[in-house]
């Protein structure tokens, strides 16, 4: 994996579109979980995005000991299970993963072990 930069702020509410300002959102919330796992638990992680020379792309990835541990894709709505993140899940089948919508309501687990949930589920198990 490449560690390649992608720009959030920390007040997402000054993002003015609104699948943006979601993934923004989880950005920050993530990267808050990842701080209070290094001070707390003494956890070597990381907070990265996944992209290959494929074009394909997950939008969060939590690193620690050079392994993905959870894996986000965010989507304002329903949808299929992303192809990126069945892509890399397959590859890591270990590690967490997680498709979060914010207008969303469908809630399973993929037969691939993605599971498809609104936000709050995943974001209420965070710090």
């Amino acid at each position: 994996m490449k560690k390649e930069q992608k720009h959030y702020h920390l007040d997402w509410s000054t993002v003015s579109n609104d699948p943006a300002r979601f993934e923004n959102m989880v950005a920050c919330h993530l990267l808050k979980w990842v701080h209070f796992e290094q001070d707390v638990h003494g956890r070597d992680l990381e907070l990265r995005y996944f992209r290959d020379v494929e074009r394909r792309e997950v939008d969060f990835v939590a690193i620690e000991g050079r392994m993905p541990r959870l894996m986000v894709e965010c989507k304002w709505t329903d949808g299929d299970v992303d192809r990126s993140l069945l892509y890399l899940k397959a590859r890591f089948p270990d590690a967490q993963a997680w498709q979060i919508s914010a207008a969303g309501t469908r809630d399973y687990k993929s037969p691939s072990g993605v599971r498809v949930a609104p936000a709050l589920r995943l974001l209420s198990t965070l710090v």
